[in-house]
């Protein structure tokens, strides 16, 4: 009588002939490489399945490098832009201090030194009408800006702040027909008034004679004059210098160092007040009416013991 399911070989003796099959395989392939076009065939046929599997994986650790990478670049270049700016605008200094030294030198007392916070604004609008030259700046009241604030770039003196709000503030550039900047000759230390003319890349001199000294070339800084903007800042180089025959003054226009056109970062800057000045002013003067008034009582105490002694030298035989 035959069973109902025909019973095969074991398990064991199954496992036991294909531990022989693969062995003798194995030899057999390192011997004499007989089963290298099969593995290259099925490695073929499996590879879109290896890839299809792994796709996932290597799609993650690719989104994971290149947002990491570009987050960080982006970081690294905002820094070293910021850097950059800080850098170049005390630089642009540098010359200036150098010629100055040598007067510094020859002071008896020096005035102290001008204390400057610096703070990078962005230019978010620019007004479109062409009376007017101002900027809208995203800093405001509440990161310490205030009305007749300087603005600088990495080239010169840019304008000033007019008005201010809580997040964002105005500022009027030194080319706007409303503007008007205290400046100096840098060579001779020639004072004088850069007025906007409504173009962004011209100033004017006004009414300075004909015997002005001045010429083309001519660096032109501001003179700290006025309290508003601070000294030694690049304003502008003279470029044209007319003394028409029966005018009473000469034309002078001059082209600002700051880029008012392309710049799209700015410094606010903060600077000691007038009011500290007049401060050290008031004690210095204070010291020296103590002072004067000391040697005054000590001069009046010597004129009463000469008295004194005049008598009693009189008394003598």
């Amino acid at each position: 009588m035959q069973t109902l399911f025909n019973r095969g070989p074991s398990a064991t003796f199954r496992m036991t002939v294909l531990v022989i099959a693969s062995i003798a395989m194995m030899n057999v392939d390192h011997r004499w490489k007989s089963l290298e076009t099969a593995r290259s065939a099925l490695s073929t046929i499996l590879y879109p399945l290896q890839y299809t599997i792994d796709l996932p994986i290597q799609l993650y650790y690719w989104l994971d490098e290149t947002l990491s990478s570009h987050k960080t670049l982006l970081e690294k270049n905002r820094e070293f832009e910021t850097r950059h700016l800080e850098n170049r605008v005390q630089l642009q200094k540098l010359d200036i201090l150098e010629r100055e030294n040598a007067r510094l030198r020859s002071l008896l007392s020096a005035t102290p030194k001008m204390t400057e916070r610096l703070l990078i604004a962005e230019i978010i609008n620019v007004d479109v009408n062409p009376y007017r030259q101002l900027i809208l700046l995203n800093k405001g009241s509440s990161q310490d800006a205030y009305r007749g604030q300087p603005i600088i770039d990495a080239q010169g003196i840019m304008g000033q702040i007019i008005h201010t709000g809580p997040l964002s503030s105005t500022a009027m550039l030194i080319t706007d027909t409303s503007h008007a900047i205290p400046v100096q000759v840098e060579r001779n230390g020639l004072r004088a008034i850069a007025s906007g003319t409504g173009k962004i890349d011209q100033l004017e001199l006004r009414h300075l004679p004909h015997n002005a000294d001045i010429q083309n070339g001519d660096m032109l800084t501001t003179s700290g004059l006025g309290g508003t903007f601070p000294p030694n800042y690049p304003v502008a180089i003279i470029t044209s210098v007319e003394r028409p025959a029966g005018e009473p003054f000469a034309e002078i226009q001059a082209a600002p160092f700051s880029q008012l056109d392309k710049t799209r970062e700015v410094l606010l800057i903060w600077h000691n007040p007038p009011q500290a000045d007049e401060e050290n002013i008031e004690i210095d003067a204070v010291d020296m009416t103590e002072s004067i008034n000391s040697d005054s009582a000590d001069d009046a105490g010597i004129e009463e013991d000469k008295e004194q002694d005049e008598p009693a030298e009189q008394n003598q035989p």
